[in-house]
């Protein structure tokens, strides 16, 4: 694995890239990683701190003949989704990332890389590590927590940092300036099962989803990608018109911030309705591959015989279910009118989940207009209640207004012009972004994002582009420079 590395530039970056990624850092198991960073500090003798949350930041005196510029903070967030292949062997709570190099991009082996957001991170360790590089009095905050809820942010409190320049390094696109993100809000349904003794004779399926490329709900939700969860519920619902089944679990997706990639389905049926199931599933299956030919063209359904359960739901409880996340709203709601191209409100039909006692839906809304946050989470929670379930709604999280008059923007725009001889472009996100969070605890906080070219995030597909890391670096330094 270490081989997946020789040879890249900058090379401090991609050695400390290597070392995370040795370490299981999945969001809520960030302790290793976080003594890590301080191991970094230590090492160099700076100055550290760190707060009841997680979070750490790293204090780095200013280079000789910068002592009196501003300070500057950089920041990352030290965890990482964690997903994976379902016939990959992986256990990412004690498993090392495997890197993969691919030509000119760098992936994992059938698991998410942690690109997401370890490129930034390691980028702040790269400086801390390196007393050669030129820079102004900096703060390295890496906060926790970003990817199930950007709780390490919200838990920032005040004095934990000094600076009032922030350059954030989470974003996932080269030649990008990144001045606004999305707020958004997670709307939860529970419904409580009310289980029936599986009838005799019947036979048992599974019907499985796969084959979809998944991705991050916010930076992906406009590419026309499957849902598992909403392909599924169309399969169903519609071979609820055609036979009589039974069923006894339905499960697709498990994180907030990701389209599911895969969802599955057990039921009873009568053994002479087995050949329309199979012909119902290779008509929808040919659908699917027809519909999604040009986004997601590995797209698959299929049954396979199974194991009888003892127990299956109530009939008005599974019509209720399909029904409901069959008619879920997923993926863009609105386009922006002042920024073209992006994506203004969204809803990802995230998680569906078969406890116990409890069927467990989780959605997550975005949008750059708090009203339309409420909006559509609104929407969601009154379909939620047609089907009968218990909504609950989360207090979410703030967007990050943009502001076109910001220093920092135009330098970071001048040094760009200079260095590559074109303008960058200026954008805002349509995903959570901490610098939303943290402008609402350090009011005048002017901040900046930008980061290489990263594809596939919240997915076994996610790779970064090996070229634009280093990119990303030179203008790095060269913008610390020019702060003043």
């Amino acid at each position: 694995m270490r081989s997946s590395i020789q040879g890249l530039q900058p090379q401090l970056l991609w050695e400390h890239f290597y070392q995370i990624s040795q370490i299981p850092r999945g969001s809520g198991n960030e302790e290793a990683v976080g003594q890590y960073i301080i191991s970094v500090a230590e090492k160099n003798g700076l100055e550290f701190q760190k707060d009841e949350s997680g979070n750490i930041v790293v204090k780095c005196p200013a280079s000789p003949g910068f002592e009196n510029r501003p300070t500057v903070i950089i920041q990352g967030h030290t965890d990482m989704v964690c997903e994976k292949n379902n016939d990959t062997v992986h256990d990412f709570e004690k498993d090392p990332i495997k890197l993969v190099r691919d030509g000119e991009w760098l992936r994992a082996d059938g698991t998410t890389l942690g690109s997401d957001n370890g490129i930034g991170v390691c980028a702040a360790l790269a400086i801390m590590a390196d007393p050669s590089i030129k820079h102004p009095p900096m703060e390295m905050l890496f906060t926790v927590d970003e990817e199930t809820g950007l709780t390490g942010a919200e838990n920032l409190k005040p004095g934990f940092l000094n600076g009032r320049i922030m350059l954030n390094l989470d974003s996932e696109e080269d030649g990008a300036l990144y001045i606004g993100c999305a707020g958004g809000k997670h709307t939860i349904l529970r419904r409580k099962i009310d289980w029936r003794d599986a009838p005799a004779g019947m036979q048992a399926f599974a019907v499985k989803i796969g084959g979809l490329k998944g991705g991050h709900s916010g930076l992906n939700i406009p590419d026309g990608l499957g849902n598992a969860n909403k392909l599924l519920s169309r399969f169903l619902y519609a071979l609820s018109g055609r036979i009589s089944f039974k069923l006894a679990a339905f499960d697709g997706g498990n994180k907030h911030n990701a389209i599911p990639r895969e969802a599955e389905a057990l039921i009873l049926l009568q053994p002479g309705d087995s050949d329309n199931l199979k012909k119902t599933a290779s008509e929808f299956d040919a659908i699917f591959k027809n519909e999604l030919s040009l986004t997601d063209d590995k797209v698959f359904l299929k049954t396979e015989e199974t194991a009888s359960p003892s127990k299956v739901f109530e009939d008005t409880l599974t019509a209720d279910l399909l029904r409901t996340v069959y008619a879920m709203p997923h993926g863009v709601i609105a386009m922006s009118f002042a920024i073209e191209g992006l994506v203004e409100t969204s809803t990802n039909m995230a998680i569906v989940e078969t406890g116990e006692n409890t069927l467990f839906m989780l959605t997550s809304q975005r949008s750059s207009v708090a009203s339309s946050i409420d909006d559509i989470a609104d929407k969601v929670k009154a379909l939620g209640e047609l089907g009968d379930f218990a909504v609950e709604q989360g207090g979410g999280y703030p967007a990050w207004q943009p502001n076109p008059d910001s220093p920092i923007l135009k330098l970071a725009v001048d040094t760009y012009k200079s260095k590559y001889g074109n303008e960058p472009e200026v954008k805002a996100i349509h995903a959570g972004l901490e610098c939303g969070i943290i402008a609402e605890k350090y009011p005048g906080m002017d901040m900046v994002s930008f980061g290489p070219t990263i594809t596939g995030a919240h997915s076994p597909d996610e790779r970064v582009k090996i070229a634009d890391v280093a990119k990303m670096w030179d203008f790095l330094l060269e913008l610390l420079i020019r702060i003043e």
